[in-house]
Parts: structure tokens; C-alpha cells; sequence
């Protein structure tokens, strides 16, 4: 059963750093592309950023480019999102979702992605 756990979400000072993870489970998580959502009160998923299965690469949305930065450890089949520079606008429930098909390169498109772990809180506020 494909599983992923998000954790390191807190409360956090504008322009402080965080950094979430996102454990896969009862897969390897560099089989599939990994992507990073988050859902602000009132507002719809936004795709903040993704790795790639195959080649690895990168891709960030225009919002958090320069700050946010999304790395995979294999050995512990964990995804990682460091995000430097908060703001209160980062605010929001941070998820990370997993597309099954092989060897595609991934998208900030939420309908994309079909396995989704259960959420940590990220609150950027002084």
C-alpha cells in the first residue's frame, strides 16, 4: 500500500526557515514524481513544487523560486522541501502527492497526482 507521511510543519517567523518532509512508503519513492502542495483557508491546492522520477529535475512555482528548494534522499525514500525566507503569505497546509505513472516528468498540477499524504500546518506569523 503506497503511503506518504508529511511532517515538520510549525509556527515560524516571517523570514525564518522550515523544512518539511515527506516519507514514502510501500514504494521508492524515486520511482515517481514527487510533487508539493499547499491549501491556504478559502483557497483552492497550489502546486509549489516537484521532482521528476527519472532525470530528477526540478520545477518551482513563480512564488516560491529562490527560496523554497525540494530535494529526494533515497536511502530514506524521503522527499524534502527546505523553505527559506517565509512569509505570511506562505501560510497554509502543506501536502506532498505522489504520480504513479513511471517515468514521467512532473507537473504543479494537482490533478496530476494520485496518492497524497495527510497534511502539516505551516504558520508564518511574528
Amino acid at each position: 500500500q503506497l503511503q506518504l507521511v508529511e511532517s515538520g510543519g510549525a509556527l515560524v517567523q516571517p523570514g525564518g526557515p522550515l523544512k518539511l518532509s515527506c516519507e514514502a512508503s510501500g514504494f521508492p519513492s524515486d520511482f515517481y514524481a514527487i510533487g508539493w502542495f499547499r491549501q491556504a483557508p478559502g483557497k483552492e491546492h497550489e502546486g509549489v513544487s516537484c521532482i521528476s522520477s527519472y532525470d530528477d529535475n526540478t520545477y518551482y512555482a513563480d512564488s516560491v523560486k529562490g527560496r523554497f528548494t525540494i530535494s529526494r534522499d533515497n536511502a530514506k525514500n524521503t522527499v524534502y522541501l527546505q523553505m527559506n525566507s517565509l512569509k505570511p503569505e506562505d501560510t497554509a497546509v502543506y501536502y506532498c502527492a505522489a504520480d504513479s505513472v513511471l517515468g514521467k516528468e512532473c507537473g504543479l498540477g494537482p490533478a496530476e497526482y494520485d496518492y497524497w499524504g495527510q497534511g502539516t500546518q505551516v504558520t508564518v506569523s511574528s
